[in-house]
């Protein structure tokens, strides 16, 4: 079993920390916050008991560090699990660089900034071994990890993290080039993008958005992917619809106007009980309660060795 350190122990490093310990590393997750450690061991602890788990095993094979030196300094693999800012991002991989043991892979789970912008300060030997590893929130429950390879990343660093990944359960996809959003996030706004416009329009309401996604082709995505949709309906047809649709679809590189003037007035989503939809007392707290249960229906549905993460996805 390898070593494994987990930079940052908020929403996503608590959740990928659970991942690695579940599995059998040994976990160091830091955070300079007090707080912040207590409260990752407390969702861990909470997460562990939800999946039917006792908690008290992989538990055991997280410790907290304060101090990102001694955090990193045998760590085999370190993943950066910090908020979105490129800056401090920067300043931490050349820490982190400075600290780890050579062989380390260095990973950052930034979900849209270039990889390759990270980087920019490392020496090559660190830039060799720099990566992007994307996970998805709740990184214990959904299996897709984006793998980010820049073009200086070593061949063998990228296949090794590609393998540990699997190794654990997990469902990586290489990516091979180091764009923006990589591949999902592209995915996922592009739509965004064309549903936030059609409510600016007054084509519909936010709340028919939600139901035309979940109640059509949401409901084929899980077993139909796009690629694999347009090749069933025919590529003389999807190129027949593109011609006549595309020209009507959004391309704006802004964000919406609408989004500046919600957020001017306040309204940001479920945190203040309005954004592009209301949300009523309890809603939004029920809403997160079916996404957990619906994410975690494969775990509960799949036979697995409670000491192993074969027979079944695990993640």
């Amino acid at each position: 079993m390898k070593s494994v350190t987990v930079i940052g122990a908020g929403l996503m490093g608590h959740g990928i920390a659970q991942v690695f310990a579940t599995a059998g590393h040994a976990v160091v997750l830091s955070d300079p916050d007090l707080g912040a450690r207590a409260a990752a061991l407390a969702r861990v602890a909470a997460n562990l008991r939800d999946e039917g788990r006792e908690p008290g095993p992989v538990m055991a094979r997280i410790s907290l560090e304060a101090g990102l030196e001694e955090a990193v300094a045998h760590a085999d693999l370190v993943i950066e699990a910090v908020p979105e800012r490129l800056a401090l991002k920067q300043q931490l991989f050349t820490r982190m660089a400075e600290a780890a043991p050579g062989h380390a892979i260095l990973a950052s789970n930034t979900s849209v900034i270039p990889i390759t912008r990270i980087g920019e300060g490392l020496a090559g030997s660190a830039r060799a071994r720099l990566l992007g590893m994307h996970w998805w929130n709740p990184p214990h429950l959904i299996p897709l990890v984006e793998l980010v390879r820049t073009p200086h990343t070593d061949a063998a660093v990228f296949e090794a993290a590609f393998e540990w990944l699997a190794a654990i359960g997990k469902l990586p996809v290489k990516v091979h080039h180091d764009v923006p959003g990589f591949i999902g996030n592209r995915l996922q706004h592009a739509l965004w993008r064309e549903a936030i416009g059609l409510v600016e329009d007054g084509v519909c309401d936010a709340e028919a958005i939600d139901l035309v996604v979940k109640n059509s082709f949401g409901l084929r995505l899980p077993v139909l992917g796009p690629m694999e949709n347009a090749d069933l309906v025919g590529l003389d047809l999807t190129r027949a619809v593109h011609r006549y649709l595309f020209p009507s679809l959004r391309a704006t590189p802004q964000a919406s106007p609408l989004l500046d003037r919600l957020i001017d007035d306040g309204h940001l989503g479920m945190q203040t009980g309005q954004g592009l939809r209301l949300w009523r007392d309890g809603e939004a707290e029920a809403l997160r309660r079916r996404l957990a249960a619906h994410l975690q229906a494969p775990l509960a549905a799949a036979p697995r060795d409670p000491h192993t993460w074969e027979g079944g996805c695990q993640c």
